[in-house]
């Protein structure tokens, strides 16, 4: 009984650590929760001065429902410029939803957190 009961309450821990999967559209709501949104990159840009690589995802800068914000020594682990290889593309991306500007972001630091579908 007590195994029981040890993994029921693992299963539901594991289960409030899951991912949400969230539409682009709804991203709003879920400022501050770990989540993953899955929508076509419509536009990138590497900023040079800052070394930040800025992805729109959901609609057309600056109408964006979600930016992929990707800082310069996070950019070192992709194999490839994501401002270019993922525009156009379906991707996934997973990571805590914040808020830069009125817009929510999510800040990537690794390449897995972003998955092309």
């Amino acid at each position: 009984m007590k195994r029981l009961l040890t993994l029921v309450i693992s299963l539901f821990a594991l289960n409030s650590l899951a991912q949400k999967k969230v539409s682009a559209t709804d991203v709003s709501k879920y400022i501050g929760d770990s989540v993953t949104v899955c929508d076509k990159v419509y536009g990138g840009r590497f900023l040079q001065r800052t070394s930040i690589t800025l992805l729109s995802v959901g609609k057309e800068f600056p109408y964006h429902l979600l930016t992929i914000v990707i800082k310069g020594g996070d950019r070192d682990k992709f194999k490839y410029k994501p401002e270019d290889a993922l525009l156009k593309k379906s991707v996934c991306v997973t990571g805590k939803l914040s808020e830069y500007g009125g817009k929510p972001q999510i800040i990537v630091t690794d390449p897995s957190q972003i998955k092309i579908q």
